[in-house]
């Protein structure tokens, strides 16, 4: 039903309004910029160089027929073999959630790089500075953390967690005293 709706309205007066929209006047060029008239002006006196400049050199292209290059460099195979052992001998530690359990729920993550923080550690990180600040100071948590001293007074300055307050309804006791 709405379609046939939508369609009367669609195809309301679609012939005159064509017709206005064919009737316009088209946009005109951009204006050129005054060194590129000059240029231009020659182009069209001159028809032969613009053949000139869609023809095929076939001296040039035979001279680019017989370079070659030659690549002189270790082959792919061993620097696919050499970089995943860097990947590897990456400092890893086990995240703080996992020795102590996880409060926010299951965790998949076995092990993270030092200098990281996964989503639960930072806010556990978070949450613990925010509960006892001189507990929980920067240089504490970095070490605790494994995480660079810069890095996590960033952290702790910038990134503030939830608050969440709840307000308590207005009883209907004080609306009656302040009507009377």
């Amino acid at each position: 039903m709405g379609a046939r709706v939508s369609r009367v309205f669609r195809n309301f007066n679609l012939e005159n309004r064509v017709h206005r929209e064919i009737g316009k006047p088209k946009p005109s060029a951009a204006p050129r910029h005054p060194s590129t008239k000059d240029f231009v002006d020659k182009m069209s006196k001159h028809p032969e160089i613009n053949e000139t400049i869609h023809q095929k050199d076939e001296p040039l292209a035979i001279l680019l027929r017989t370079v070659y290059v030659n690549s002189v460099g270790p082959p792919q195979q061993d620097l696919k073999q050499k970089d995943v052992p860097a990947l590897m001998e990456e400092e890893r530690r086990l995240p703080k959630s996992s020795l102590q359990g996880n409060p926010f729920g299951f965790s998949d993550v076995q092990n993270v790089p030092k200098g990281k923080l996964s989503i639960v550690e930072a806010l556990t990180v978070l949450n613990n500075h925010k509960r006892s600040p001189k507990t929980w100071t920067a240089e504490k948590l970095a070490q605790e953390y494994c995480l660079d001293l810069q890095h996590t007074k960033a952290l702790l300055e910038f990134f503030i967690p939830f608050e969440v307050k709840i307000i308590p309804p207005k009883s209907e006791d004080k609306k009656r005293i302040k009507a009377t």
